[in-house]
């Protein structure tokens, strides 16, 4: 059991060790690489992508997946332009869009499992449609200039000190890190999804309210795309129809790199966080370097991915091996 214990706890030590290479490279090879204004600008930087995470780690831990993460945020941010211009006040239509978000999470968990249908059909079939509606939205990109956006990015921060600045958006992500935490390890909707995760038939026979834990799953998934749609809104003051196209492959990517295993059942919210970090650090020593084509940040992350998967199969393997009774004795003739 011990060794099984610490083969699962593998990806996540490995997570760490790289992180900590990346950083000790970093120092050694540019100056002021590891100071906190760098890493409060990363943060600042993925708020989007890590908010979006958590509610894809939440999915994956029930042994699904969600592909419609990019078009959710790429459909909030446009949304969020199109009310704007028409007058809406801007907390009224944030509401809009995180319901919106919400409801488009719960459709999809209720389709998966209503019809038992592979969530990676349904989500995908999501995908295309949700970006569909982008363009009936808004067939171009929208700028959004309203006045509250400004007072909030020129305001709302907190200051570290030594010109390290955590805008609202890295603070949105701390709190929704902060609740996804408590949600996974300290609530029974987290253990039934861990539940599901390790074994649906066995969290059946345990009791667990299948239909209702995926509904909310989604649900959740979809919440915290809405979210990272509007951090996103903000973050480039504008909704495009065509942006984040592909996202739901970096979300997925953090996920797995922080320990989450695809399967299901196995994965924290603060890997996830550790795996968003590692991304936005390699993507910070490529601008370091200078001289580097930024395709090597998508090379470099499919590597790590490539990494992970195979500890990830390692782990599974384990599992099998403790798992399967052992042979039974004969007696010799």
């Amino acid at each position: 059991m011990k060794s099984l214990l610490s083969a699962r706890h593998l990806p996540v030590l490995t997570a760490a060790a790289i992180l900590v290479i990346l950083l000790a490279f970093g120092s050694l090879r540019f100056d002021h690489f590891a100071s906190l204004s760098n890493f409060s600008n990363l943060l600042g930087d993925y708020a989007y992508i890590g908010i979006a995470a958590v509610g894809a780690t939440f999915v994956i831990l029930s042994g699904g997946i969600d592909l419609s993460v990019g078009s959710i945020i790429a459909f909030t941010a446009v949304l969020m332009a199109d009310l704007l211009s028409r007058g809406v006040h801007p907390l009224i239509a944030a509401a809009l869009c995180l319901l919106i978000g919400t409801l488009l999470g719960s459709l999809t968990g209720f389709i998966i499992s209503i019809f038992s249908l592979p969530p990676f059909m349904v989500t995908l079939s999501a995908m295309f449609a949700i970006r569909a509606a982008c363009f009936l939205v808004r067939d171009q990109s929208a700028s959004i200039n309203h006045p509250l956006f400004t007072w909030i990015n020129q305001h709302l921060e907190l200051d570290l000190g030594g010109g390290a600045i955590l805008p609202l958006r890295s603070l949105l992500l701390i709190a929704v890190i902060a609740v996804g935490f408590i949600i996974a390890r300290s609530t029974r909707l987290g253990r039934n999804i861990y539940a599901i995760g390790g074994h649906e038939p066995s969290a059946r026979l345990m009791g667990v309210n299948i239909r209702a834990t995926k509904i909310s799953t989604y649900a959740i998934s979809g919440f915290c795309s809405g979210l990272a749609g509007l951090v996103f809104t903000m973050y480039k003051q504008a909704g495009d129809p065509t942006a984040a196209i592909g996202l739901e492959l970096s979300v997925i990517a953090s996920v797995a790199i922080g320990g989450t295993l695809l399967s299901g059942g196995v994965g924290s919210i603060l890997g996830t966080l550790l795996g968003v970090i590692i991304l936005g650090t390699i993507r910070l020593l490529i601008d370091f370097q200078g001289n580097l084509n930024s395709a090597w940040t998508s090379i470099a992350t499919g590597l790590l991915l490539l990494l992970f998967l195979c500890l990830q199969k390692l782990i599974m393997s384990l599992s099998r091996r403790r798992s399967s009774p052992a042979p039974a004795a004969t007696r010799p003739a």
